[in-house]
């Protein structure tokens, strides 16, 4: 069988892990696999090339993603689709795997009941938002890179008795701020698509004065316009009279070596892709997933929705460790 691979949309760590996976189990299985490079506007381009065991040879470790990624408003259209299915049938690939988020997935699901080509999904966003998955690749890695930062800007905070509004990724996803702020120790997690609790920050600041606490650090999930952390800031000084600083982490979340659990995650998930396209015991299309930490085949249309991952256990968590 031919078979295309593409990532789609933001990229996160891992999604090499993932490729090298459906390369090396592809070939093991006797199939012929085709990197589909800049995702969906480069399917619609032909930008396609062979992909062997010498492609993806020490990537396990590299971020990023080798096949490049885009958001390729043309997809959109059935105009652009249907180039894409063209481009398909032209370098004769029979099956199609994509990696990304919502975005992507929804894109797959539009392409299948166009063409009826063969699809399977992984999610691999650091939002970790694919509703129907506990996990998506990426995910784990960001979180490491937000709390290693806040580490560190933890030690000028202690230094100089300052309050900080830490901006993390997440114009939907309540699931990074929620998961940085309890692994970073912060006072208080402050979430997309609700109102911000201006009382409760300055509440939380005073409580922390009262019993000698002359720090603060608070993540602020940067909603749809990045700089909601700098909104914040001016507010609480307005309301409040508080002084803070604002550090915005930025799309350094997305970078550096993927983790451990997002290798092993990512693997798992590219296996199971071609072991699924191999043996065809479920209707297409589908999705790979994980599920009480088990990394499971189920149809796409369960993936479609974005989920907000805003957990009360979590809120809960951030609530009672930052007393």
């Amino acid at each position: 069988m031919k078979i295309g691979v593409l990532t789609s949309g933001g990229d996160s760590p891992g999604m090499n892990c993932a490729i090298r996976a459906i390369v090396r189990a592809g070939i093991h299985y006797h199939h012929e696999i085709f990197g589909i490079y800049r995702g969906y506007a480069g399917l619609i381009n032909g930008e396609i090339s062979p992909l062997s065991l010498r492609d993806v040879g020490n990537i396990i470790q590299r971020g990023g993603t080798i096949l490049r990624s885009s958001r390729c408003k043309e997809f959109h259209t059935l105009e652009g689709r249907s180039l894409a299915t063209a481009q398909l049938n032209k370098w004769g690939i029979e099956s199609l795997i994509v990696i990304g988020g919502d975005g992507t997935f929804n894109g797959a699901m539009a392409l299948f009941q166009e063409s009826k080509i063969p699809i399977i999904g992984i999610p691999g966003t650091i939002d970790n938002d694919i509703t129907g998955s506990d996990y998506s690749i990426g995910f784990e890695t960001a979180v490491e890179n937000a709390v290693e930062a806040i580490d560190k800007i933890r030690d000028t905070a202690l230094s100089h008795d300052r309050v900080f509004f830490v901006e993390v990724m997440g114009k939907n996803s309540a699931a990074l701020a929620q998961r940085i702020a309890i692994c970073s120790g912060a006072e208080m997690a402050i979430l997309p698509n609700k109102p911000i609790p201006y009382q409760e920050i300055d509440t939380v600041i005073q409580r922390g004065l009262k019993r000698g606490k002359t720090s603060s650090i608070f993540i602020v999930a940067e909603g749809h316009v990045s700089g909601r952390a700098q909104e914040v800031k001016d507010e609480t000084l307005k309301r409040f009279k508080i002084e803070s600083h604002v550090c915005i982490l930025g799309h350094i979340q997305r970078g550096g070596a993927p983790s451990t659990q997002d290798r092993f995650f990512a693997t798992q998930m590219g296996l199971s892709a071609i072991e699924e396209m191999t043996q065809q015991k479920i209707p297409f299309p589908l999705a790979v997933v994980v599920r009480s930490a088990k990394v499971t085949i189920v149809p796409l249309n369960e993936c479609l929705q974005k989920n907000m991952n805003a957990s009360e256990d979590f809120a809960k968590s951030i609530s009672i460790t930052s007393i």
